[in-house]
Parts: structure tokens; C-alpha cells; sequence
């Protein structure tokens, strides 16, 4: 298990290596992030660490949350995050997380939320055939059959058919550290991750 860091995706470009190729990139302002409560096996029985992230005003929070961070003596903050951890041994409250935590070349997963497409068919969510366009038929992008007849009479739980598309919990792995700004705090990975501009992103080295 190792510590992550959270943060926010700025976009997608390019860069170009050193032999001239073109590498798709996202740009993602990671942290800094404070190390809100330490967990351990004795009380909670594991060992894990929670951080926040993003600054807010303390009207945008309910009592039970602020009384929370007032403990760990932590400004207002709007995202919490736990990882597990081995050992806390080496983490204290108030601690900051930054990008130092990664390396150049290091490989990294990141999860997010989806972009939501709203309702779709099974040709979009599936990649379903479509029927014949011509000829009479009156079967262009319905689903088609789903069942059976009088035995078993029923459709079976798991059936892919239409509904809601996108909008989950989404992890990239194995996304490989390109550059690291300390200064802006930026981070950039090579290949896309989830969610739109603005998304929060858990980032975890591998």
C-alpha cells in the first residue's frame, strides 16, 4: 500500500521526446494536500492516513466536519482521502503532501470520475450491430431480443441493455510520470485519465 496525493485535471497537450516523437499528456495540479487524521490498527483496526485538499470557506461545511478537521488543528477543507498504509510510523498531522512524493518515469495510477453521457442504447453503451437500414426493416438500433419465451419466462439479472453511461468511479494504471513542476505544483502524466477539466483525481504510485 502506499500514500497518495489529490488534485485536479487542468487538460490534455502534447510533448515531444527527445528522438522527436509526439506524447499525449495530462497536465494535473496535484496537491499540496495536509494530512488530516492517522489511523491505527489499535483503534481502528488497520493503519491508514487521511488527507484533504482544496481550501474552503467554513460556511460550506456541516459541524461534524469541521469539528473533525478542528481536532487535527487543519484549516477548512473540502476533499478528505484515506489510503492505507503499512506503517504510519512515518507520517504525522499537519504533514504536507506534494508532488515531491513522485519521481520522473515513475508509474502511477489515477482515478476519477467519468464524464456521464446521460441515457444511452446499447448501441453506444455496447457497441451493439445496428439491423438493416433498408429493406422494410423496422429494427434499427432496438436491443432486439432479451429473453426467452414461456421457460424461463423472465429476463436474466446482468441483461446489457440501455441506461445510464459514464459517470463512475474510474481508474488508469500503469500512466508513466513525464515531467514534474514542484513549483506549480503540477504533474503530468503521459496518456488521458478520467473525467473533464476540473475533475478530482486520487493520484497513487504503483
Amino acid at each position: 500500500m502506499s500514500i497518495g496525493i489529490l488534485g485536479v485535471k487542468l487538460g490534455m497537450t502534447q510533448i515531444f521526446d527527445e528522438s522527436g516523437l509526439a506524447i499525449p499528456v495530462t497536465v494535473i495540479k496535484a496537491g499540496p494536500c495536509v494530512i488530516t487524521h492517522l489511523k491505527t490498527h489499535k483503534k481502528e483496526g488497520y493503519e491508514a492516513i487521511q488527507i484533504g485538499y482544496s481550501q474552503i470557506s467554513q460556511a460550506k461545511l456541516s459541524k461534524p466536519q469541521l469539528g473533525h478537521l478542528e481536532k487535527s488543528d487543519v484549516p477548512p477543507l473540502k476533499y478528505l482521502r484515506e489510503y492505507r498504509v503499512d506503517s504510519i510510523e512515518l507520517y504525522s498531522i499537519n504533514q504536507k503532501i506534494t508532488v515531491d512524493l513522485f519521481e520522473i518515469g515513475q508509474s502511477v495510477s489515477v482515478s476519477g470520475r467519468s464524464i456521464g453521457k446521460g441515457f444511452q442504447g446499447t448501441v453506444k453503451k455496447y457497441n451493439f450491430t445496428r439491423g438493416p437500414m433498408t429493406h422494410g426493416s423496422k429494427n434499427h438500433r432496438a436491443p432486439g431480443s432479451i429473453g426467452q419465451g414461456s421457460s424461463p419466462g423472465k429476463v436474466h439479472k446482468g441483461k446489457k441493455m440501455a441506461g445510464r453511461l459514464g459517470g463512475a468511479q474510474s481508474t488508469v494504471k500503469n500512466l508513466k510520470v513525464i515531467h514534474i513542476n514542484n513549483a506549480n505544483n503540477l504533474l503530468v502524466v503521459q496518456g488521458a485519465v478520467p473525467g473533464k477539466t476540473g475533475n478530482l483525481l486520487s493520484i497513487q504510485a504503483r
